[in-house]
């Protein structure tokens, strides 16, 4: 009776260990998110304390590279999809294991009288044995899961680098312009006071006044629809960033080189080789293919071993009751039988397979066109930058000075003036959009390729941004480059 007892009691042991077990809390973030939401379910949470806090010494001009560490480590999804790779992670050792052994315990109120006595209590345990490889082939499909979400969080991470850069030099391009037309203001202001000499001695008329005061209303209109738009662009960044959006986020003055890739068909080939979601589509090929496997090996019989220990009682039926316990062994096999069902399974998860490969085939084919357009369009930004900075602007300012020059002789009416001031205020702006698109264009190849580690055919810098107009006296003056 001893013995009997030390089973019940071990049994009941085992499972209160397990239940109590499965009460504990691994993961700390998981720990801090109960807590959180609990917080929020039994107290009031003001607005103020859910808006994310402004990091002070992120504020003011910062080189693109900061801001990206800092994404990296703080953006949402970046960290959303960090999670679901470590979640599919942990799940390959629980697709590469047994499952869990049964334990039935029979109570039998009105007992079964043998000869050999009375059976009061049953306890049975088995365990289920998969046929040799299917285990293989449920940890290999959970592992090529892992893998897609792998390469899903290193394409996340490129996409928000991308997004990053995107809107950082969004923001230089706000910056570049704002600094462009009030510079470009300050000059039509000293026309005006031109004008406004020539008025007083009586060589032009007040209309030209009154036009130079138009023109500087409309440039203040232009300034105070670039700051709406730069305040914008400074809450895109720091959503990115996850901070408060009104942390005041700046882009340098003056954007480093950037060298530009020279040869298509490398990045064709790095694109191919390294893109994150090429990766991510191929993994997803072979956890399909494992599938399939997988579908196959139901064809085969899984085993049921286990035991059977009847509790029984002294006195029996027969005066030669023993009372001795009965230890029972069992095995068992499923019986998979019903072909249709196991054939359309396989079907199933071929077609899956197929289908997966033929994506694959189409996202790369995909890349293909945006690494080259995207190659084209680089090469294009740059070329009209170079005709911008060699032949647009300094002929613009050169017309402007001369057309100034004039306007102070009367030679040319402030009609025409005003006109070449416009020119060149559009060209500087375009320049620095046209700067900025660049830039941008980079952040999209960049990531189209997998990033820029694995390229080595790399050589000319981008162009250098031309310097603002100098002013000097009453006079508008626009420097000569050429």
């Amino acid at each position: 009776m001893v013995g009997r007892y030390s089973i019940y009691f071990l049994g009941v042991f085992c499972i209160l260990t397990g239940c109590r077990s499965g009460e504990h809390v691994r993961a700390p973030e998981y720990a801090h998110l109960n807590r959180e939401s609990y917080r929020a379910t039994v107290t009031q949470v003001s607005a103020h304390e859910t808006i994310a806090p402004v990091f002070s010494h992120l504020e003011g001009p910062h080189a693109v590279e900061e801001y990206i560490q800092v994404a990296l480590q703080q953006n949402p999804e970046v960290q959303a999809a960090r999670k679901r790779m470590e979640s599919l992670a942990h799940k390959v050792p629980v697709a590469a294991s047994l499952p869990d052994p049964m334990l039935t315990v029979t109570a039998q109120p009105a007992p079964v009288q043998t000869a050999a006595g009375a059976q009061q209590f049953i306890l049975s345990a088995n365990q289920k044995f998969p046929w040799a490889g299917k285990l293989d082939s449920q940890a290999a499909v959970a592992e090529a899961n892992t893998n897609v979400a792998r390469a899903q969080l290193a394409a996340v991470e490129l996409a928000t680098i991308a997004k990053v850069k995107k809107a950082y030099y969004e923001l230089y391009f706000l910056q570049q312009a704002i600094g462009v037309t009030e510079a470009e203001q300050q000059l039509l202001g000293e026309i005006r006071d031109v004008a406004n000499t020539r008025y007083k001695t009586g060589r032009t008329s007040q209309q030209d006044v009154l036009r130079a005061d138009l023109e500087i209303s409309n440039v203040e209109n232009d300034l105070i629809q670039l700051r709406q738009q730069l305040q914008s662009g400074q809450a895109r960044l720091a959503r990115l960033l996850h901070i408060a959006p009104e942390t005041q986020v700046a882009a340098v003055a003056a954007l480093p080189d950037e060298l530009l890739p020279q040869n298509l068909t490398s990045l064709q080939e790095q694109a191919v080789s390294a893109r994150p979601e090429l990766h991510a589509a191929l993994a997803a090929v072979f956890r399909d293919q494992h599938a399939a496997n997988l579908a196959r090996l139901d064809y085969k019989p899984d085993v049921t071993l286990g035991f059977s220990w009847i509790d029984v009682a002294d006195g029996g039926l027969a005066k030669s009751a023993n009372g001795q316990d009965a230890l029972l062994l069992t095995a068992g096999i499923n019986l998979p039988v019903y072909k249709k069902r196991l054939d359309s399974s396989v079907r199933s998860a071929e077609a899956g397979a197929v289908a997966s490969a033929r994506n694959y085939d189409a996202m790369k084919d995909a890349t293909l066109e945006e690494v080259t357009d995207l190659f084209a369009r680089t090469n294009s930004h740059q070329q009209m930058l170079t005709l911008f900075e060699e032949d647009i602007l300094p002929k613009a300012r050169q017309t402007l000075q001369v057309s100034s020059q004039a306007y102070n002789v009367g030679e040319v009416d402030f009609l025409q003036l005003i006109d070449n001031w416009r020119q060149l205020l559009r060209y500087e702006v375009n320049y620095r959009r046209l700067e900025a698109n660049l830039r941008q264009s980079l952040a999209d190849l960049e990531q189209a390729v997998g990033g820029w580690t694995a390229m080595s055919s790399i050589t000319a810098p981008a162009p250098e941004i031309p310097p603002i107009p100098e002013r000097n006296g009453d006079e508008a003056v626009i420097p000569n480059n050429e």
